[in-house]
């Protein structure tokens, strides 16, 4: 057995659209590596600081992310009477090598909010304007029924019509 305590950079693209650990910055390991049977057995683990946006209001947020990892990496690559989709999923020891980053990855990106929040109760932005509801709590518009905009013409016609009429005595 041995231990992996480092601070490694991220790679590029480790999250999703609105959120995600930006390529650089730090990611703590604190991880075991076990020789089993099978392979090697990676257990522990991997803490970031995720960046993104808020879904609703696109203010930047910022907070902690951390993720536990356990994977077996395996000596030898599964035989080929397995099936496609199993083979893909497994982990090789290659060389005497084995590569964290696609576990690394999986484990932190499921651990990320599909559609993040600056607050649970953030009111975002207007759909029709996009101004910011937080800022104008009393913002609205004013939706007509579009099954009953003809009629609105013709009323807006004989008001003025009327308008007109009066002003002409």
């Amino acid at each position: 057995m041995d231990t992996l305590n480092e601070t490694r950079p991220a790679p590029e693209k480790f999250g999703n659209a609105l959120i995600g650990v930006p390529e650089g910055s730090d990611i703590d390991l604190d991880l075991r590596l076990e020789s089993v049977h099978d392979g090697i057995l990676v257990s522990g683990v991997a803490s970031a600081e995720a960046r993104g946006e808020c879904s609703r209001c696109l203010d930047p947020i910022d907070f902690p992310v951390t993720a536990d990892v356990q994977e077996l990496y395996a000596f030898e690559p599964a035989p080929a009477s397995q099936s496609h989709d199993d083979a893909d999923e497994q982990y090789v020891v290659e060389n005497d090598v084995i590569d964290l980053e696609p576990v690394l990855r999986d484990a932190v990106i499921t651990q990320l909010p599909f559609q993040p929040v600056c607050r649970e109760d953030c009111q975002g932005l207007c759909s029709q304007c996009g101004a910011r509801l937080e800022d104008d709590p009393d913002h609205h518009h004013e939706v007509l029924d579009p099954r009953w905009s003809a009629l609105s013409g013709l009323l807006g016609s004989e008001a003025a019509t009327e308008t007109t009429e009066r002003e002409e005595r």
